[in-house]
């Protein structure tokens, strides 16, 4: 029998197990998040500093709930990443099936946001409120990663709380294997600034690699 499972409630063991998702331990594996990260100008750095403003004003009066994260924190940043422009676009809520590998079970779900280039998905980003940790959305997300239409080239995800930012990395050229980052805090001021220059070498490197000259 077909077992169904949403994919907030699916755990890092039952992808590994019915998946063969697997972590990689290698520093080498996931560079992009630390090396070679584009300096911001002193206005995206002002941008930043209104952006962790407006988190320790709203955060000190209550918890940030999921839809105050996406508004007040996730929006902001993507803006300064260039993910509103050309040749990006931006799909909210989108629903994703997968099936493990013995069809025993099957995983649904909604991604919060979704940024594609080319129909190669750059970014799953999975948001929580400020209350749960981070790495609460670490299962959830790579579970939505797993879905991605071409599995031929890296898939990023970052799973966010509004207080700390992670960033995935899924290759699935044979069996599917994930890294993460450390956690990236909004109240270290030069932490929140490495958010958005991995965001721009990210989408960088997805738009180079989806060059038409690279594929004719």
């Amino acid at each position: 029998m077909v077992q169904t499972i949403q994919a907030r409630e699916i755990s890092l063991y039952e992808l590994e197990e019915k998946f063969g998702l697997q972590l990689v331990t290698d520093s080498k594996f996931f560079t992009e998040w630390r090396e070679n990260l584009p300096s911001l100008t002193d206005a995206e750095k002002q941008a930043l500093e209104r952006v962790r403003s407006n988190y320790f004003n709203l955060s000190k009066r209550r918890q940030m709930s999921e839809e105050a994260v996406k508004m007040v924190v996730l929006s902001p940043i993507l803006d300064l990443a260039g993910f509103y422009q050309s040749p990006y676009e931006i799909e909210t809520e989108k629903s994703i099936e997968i099936s493990a590998e013995d069809e025993s079970i099957i995983v649904k779900g909604n991604i919060d946001v979704l940024v594609i280039n080319k129909r190669l998905w750059v970014m799953v980003i999975e948001s929580k409120s400020t209350k749960f940790d981070v790495i609460t959305a670490l299962p959830q997300a790579l579970a939505y990663m797993l879905d991605t239409p071409n599995v031929e080239q890296p898939t990023f995800g970052l799973i966010v709380n509004g207080r700390e930012f992670v960033f995935l990395k899924l290759v699935q050229q044979e069996k599917p294997k994930y890294v993460r980052s450390d956690a990236l805090s909004i109240e270290k001021e030069n932490e929140l600034q490495q958010v958005v220059s991995v965001l721009k070498v990210i989408g960088n490197l997805i738009t180079h690699r989806n060059a038409p000259t690279l594929f004719a």
